[in-house]
């Protein structure tokens, strides 16, 4: 029967090879037309191939984590041409694995034996019951909440204490004592580093590698901004409810223009910084996949209600991985944000080539010193790293003292 090689074809402009993320098939699979055989990872996406003829998978270009070239063998196929040369390439086979060493010796097959079964044995260890060691009700008590047997409890004299007890439990681990709530020991798992948790690997570790980060981190009173977000969102009508995600940015859009350093791409090859005029505000997302970052394009051009629309429709797209390659790619700053988990400070690592990365934290209501009372606010820390070849502490620590001004006076942000 024939053979048909499946190459690697062009699935991305500019693209020069993919990663093998996962294989759908294996060697000796019966495949049909149409059906995936693999999912394949570029710098920008995730791409599935299917095949396109029917017949039985001979060979396959490696294993998951590998590089294929563009234009490579990704797949053999032994082309069949009836229902019974399918039926026949299902039948069990004996795989052998080709030595490509001419001298080495012929294959040698070795058969699983299953050994007979062993009968079990009859002895049986007589140990003392615990209802027959002495003990204080006290003893007894502890014993049984720790799940310990007191019959395995050496005490002078057969008389169970405190004490006895306290040694079994420090030595005890001799012994094979575990306690009671105790979950079983998992065994070691080794994980591949593959796909987009290799990309966010790689990229995170050129990040530190290649940019001297530093971090600021300054208390802001969202008091006054969440009861204006609170007003919003029950006069919305048919709007969607807003989180303070779309205040943030908007804050961030309104104070960039006094400091375009912070919305900047640093190509350090080139020694070129590039200072944008438009805000890509790339949003970290967790995924089950891992980190992603979608875009949200001109985000300076947005009001609250459509940055609000376009961060739930870029966060849906991108958790199911249905994100397109460019709603993936060309912010000029991130955003990162762990909500409710978000901690009191966060020392983000910057998006590289960007220079700046901002991290609300989470909201926390304290009591403060409101001129000579005492108020309950709500405050949240907002941190930012930045590249410092690129940003001067001072630039930064004025930016983020803007964005205070703004998000506690929220007023401003709706200000010309």
């Amino acid at each position: 029967m024939p053979k048909f090689t499946f190459n690697l074809p062009d699935i991305g402009e500019g693209i020069a090879e993919a990663e093998i993320v996962a294989w759908h098939v294996t060697v000796g699979d019966n495949v049909t037309e149409d059906q995936p055989l693999a999912d394949m990872m570029t710098d920008k996406a995730t791409v599935e191939m299917e095949s396109p003829v029917s017949g039985v998978v001979t060979k396959v270009a490696g294993e998951a984590g590998d590089v294929i070239a563009i234009g490579a063998m990704l797949v053999e196929i032994e082309v069949v041409d009836d229902a019974s040369h399918v039926m026949a390439a299902a039948e069990p086979m004996l795989a052998v694995v080709e030595n490509e060493n001419p001298h080495a010796p012929e294959p040698v097959v070795v058969a699983e034996v299953t050994p007979p079964p062993v009968a079990p044995t009859a002895v049986q260890c007589a140990a003392p019951s615990a209802d027959k060691v002495t003990a204080s009700p006290a003893v007894r008590q502890r014993a049984n909440d720790l799940g310990v047997d007191l019959a395995d409890v050496k005490a002078a004299g057969g008389h169970v204490r405190h004490a006895d007890l306290d040694a079994f439990l420090t030595y005890g681990s001799q012994m094979g004592y575990r306690p009671a709530y105790a979950n079983a020991r998992r065994a070691d798992e080794v994980v591949k580093v593959i796909g987009m948790r290799r990309r966010i690997a790689d990229n995170m570790a050129a990040s530190k590698r290649h940019i001297p980060h530093f971090t600021y981190v300054e208390e802001i009173d969202v008091t006054a901004i969440e009861a204006m977000r609170a007003d919003l969102n029950a006069n919305r009508g048919a709007k969607p409810k807003l989180t303070m995600l779309p205040m943030l940015i908007v804050a961030i859009c309104k104070a960039i223009p006094q400091f375009p350093m912070i919305n900047a791409r640093f190509d350090d090859e080139a020694g070129v910084v590039t200072r944008h005029g438009a805000i890509h505000l790339g949003m970290a997302t967790q995924t089950e996949s891992g980190l992603m970052v979608p875009v949200i394009r001109d985000a300076q051009d947005r009001n609250i209600w459509q940055l609000a629309t376009e961060i739930a429709r870029l966060a849906d797209a991108a958790r199911s991985g249905s994100a397109k390659s460019e709603e993936l790619s060309g912010s000029t700053l991130t955003i990162t944000s762990l909500g409710p988990l978000g901690g009191i400070a966060t020392t983000p690592v910057i998006n590289r080539p960007e220079v700046a990365i901002i991290g609300p934290n989470k909201i926390v209501e304290r009591p403060m010193f409101v001129g000579d009372t005492i108020e309950a606010r709500k405050l949240m820390n907002l941190s930012m790293s930045c590249d410092h070849r690129v940003v001067d502490g001072w630039d930064a620590a004025n930016y983020v003292q803007t964005l205070k001004k703004l998000m506690e006076t929220p007023v401003l942000l709706f200000a010309d």
